[in-house]
Parts: structure tokens; C-alpha cells; sequence
């Protein structure tokens, strides 16, 4: 599936915010999940209803709701966490699970290292979060432990994306659809997204 990117000028303005060097780790925090928010809200649109009867101060009625339990959100460690305050908010009683990974810096490779998720994952919709889509590499070992215990249907949620990376999730995984906020130009010689906003990670929890 060819990703989808939001084009907006409420992203746009968020994403200048976030990509400034000068913003604090709170006001980033706080952006990341706005954002992660209104990707979730994109990535729901194709979401199926249960009907059931509610009683307005009116009168009854059959309303359409959201059976929240079919649903889980898998960030990856440790950006993708940030992104959960945000799409919690829409789904609150989806369960959450973490894949844990971080890039060998000599080989730009992601390596796994933590792998925890639902009992139940293969019965439910996942939504896998990180902010950053780089080289891709992350984004294609996390669905494939996923498609592994079973999960048939996922999503992938990202604040910035990079070209080469997206390509390579959409040939690998064409079954799992992506939402990226912003698609940036191209990743550089040490597969940094250009422009950018830096490491997601570190402002995140302020840890640089």
C-alpha cells in the first residue's frame, strides 16, 4: 500500500515546532502526541462498528461504538512510547504492547532486544507506533515478529518518514498500510532523516 501522508496545515505548523532546535522536551512531548492523535484518527477511518441500542435525554436509539478490545498498540522502545499519550486518548482500553530495538551505528541495522505483547495479539488490530521511519529497517523486523505470533492485520503510524525507508516497508510488507505526518527528503550519509527534527528519543525524554 502506498503510504498515506498527512497534509495539513495544523500538521505543518505542529511539525515546524517539533523540528526546531530550540523547542523543550515538554512542549515536543506534548506535540509528538497531538500528532500521534491525529494520525490515530486517520487510521481509524476504515474502523467497524458495533450497533447498539442507547437511550438519549430524548429519546432511544441505535448508535454505532467501538469495540476497543479488538484493538492494541505496539510502540516501538523507546521513541514510539511517546507517541501512546496521544493515541491512548482514542482508544483508551486498547492493550499495549513494546518492542524493544536500537540501531548498530556502524551498520545502521536495527538490533531486537525486547519483545513483550498480549497474550491475545494474533486476535486483535495493531497499531505499531514510532515517530521516526528511517531506513525502515525497525519498522519491517517489528511487523515481521508480529506477523509471526500471528497478527493479520496491522498499521504503522510515524511522525516523519523518509523516502528510502517507506519504499522498503511498502515492497516488504504491501499489507500493511502507513501513516506518516510528514514525508522529509532523504535520509544522509549516516542515516539521519533530512530535514529532519533530530533524534526523536532524546528530545523526547530529554536525554541529550
Amino acid at each position: 500500500m502506498k503510504t498515506i501522508e498527512l497534509k495539513h496545515p495544523l500538521i505543518e505548523h505542529k511539525l515546524a515546532i517539533l523540528r526546531n532546535e530550540k523547542t523543550g522536551t515538554k512542549e515536543f512531548r506534548e506535540i509528538i502526541g497531538e500528532i500521534s492523535m491525529i494520525l490515530c484518527y486517520e487510521a481509524m477511518k476504515d474502523a467497524t462498528l458495533e450497533k447498539v441500542e442507547i437511550t438519549t435525554p430524548i429519546q432511544k436509539m441505535t448508535a454505532g461504538v467501538l469495540n476497543e478490545d479488538k484493538y492494541a498498540f505496539v510502540p516501538i522502545l523507546r521513541a514510539g512510547t511517546g507517541m501512546l499519550d496521544g493515541v491512548i486518548k482514542l482508544i483508551p482500553n486498547a492493550k499495549i504492547g513494546h518492542i524493544g530495538m536500537y540501531r548498530d551505528e556502524k551498520t545502521f541495522k536495527p538490533i531486537n532486544y525486547f519483545f513483550k505483547v498480549p497474550k491475545d495479539i494474533q486476535n486483535r488490530e495493531v497499531i505499531i507506533l514510532d515517530p521516526m521511519l528511517a531506513t525502515g529497517g525497525s519498522a519491517i523486523d517489528a511487523i515481521e515478529l508480529l506477523k509471526e505470533k500471528g497478527v493479520k492485520k496491522m498499521k504503522f503510524l510515524s511522525i516523519i518518514g523518509a523516502p528510502e525507508g517507506l519504499k522498503k516497508v511498502e515492497e516488504t510488507h504491501p499489507d500493511v498500510q502507513v501513516y506518516c505526518a510528514h514525508i522529509d527528503e532523504c535520509l544522509n550519509e549516516n542515516a539521519y532523516i533530512v530535514p529532519g527534527l533530530g533524534d526523536a528519543g532524546d528530545r523526547i525524554f530529554g536525554t541529550k
